[in-house]
C-alpha cells in the first residue's frame, strides 16, 4: 500500500482511498479522550508538549478530519512515523498504536526510537486481492 499524501491538494494515493472503500471498520471513529493510563499494556513512548493539547487525525494531515483529542502531557504509545505535511517545519507524523488515528509530530516530545511505517509488516488485508485490485 502507498503512504503517499498531499499536504493541501485534498489527494490521497489508491491505496488509501481503496483502504477506506473497503470498509468504515479500518479507520474507526473514535470519540474525544484522553490518552492511553495505566494499565493499557502499551508502553508509552511519546508525550503531547502543546499547552492546549493536539487532535487526532484520521490521516496525517491537517486537512483529515479530527478523530479525539489529547491532552496536554498525556503518554501516547505510537506505532510508527511517516514524513507528511510540514506543520510548522517538522514533517513527521505519528500513528498511534492503540488506535488508526495520527497526530503532528510537532506536538510530541520524547518520540525516540519509533520506526518509519514502511519499514513495518503490513497487514493481510494489505495484501488482500480487493486491495491489490482497488490500487490499480
Amino acid at each position: 500500500m502507498s503512504w503517499t499524501f498531499a499536504s493541501r491538494g485534498g489527494k490521497l494515493s489508491a491505496g488509501l482511498l481503496a483502504a477506506a472503500a473497503l470498509g468504515g471498520s479500518l479507520l474507526a471513529v473514535t470519540p474525544v479522550h484522553a490518552a492511553p493510563g495505566p494499565g493499557t499494556g502499551t508502553k508509552p513512548n511519546g508525550t503531547v508538549n502543546a499547552a492546549s493539547g493536539i487532535n487526532e487525525r484520521a490521516y496525517p494531515s491537517t486537512d483529515s478530519s479530527v478523530r479525539g483529542v489529547l491532552k496536554h502531557n498525556a503518554p501516547l504509545a505510537l506505532r510508527c512515523k511517516v514524513h507528511a505535511q510540514d506543520v510548522g517545519g517538522n514533517t513527521l507524523w505519528y500513528l498511534l498504536k492503540d488506535r488508526s488515528t495520527w497526530v503532528s509530530g510537532k506536538y510530541i516530545a520524547n518520540a525516540a526510537d519509533v520506526p518509519f511505517c514502511r519499514s513495518l509488516n503490513r497487514s493481510a488485508l494489505d495484501n488482500s486481492v480487493e486491495s491489490r485490485s482497488a490500487m490499480g
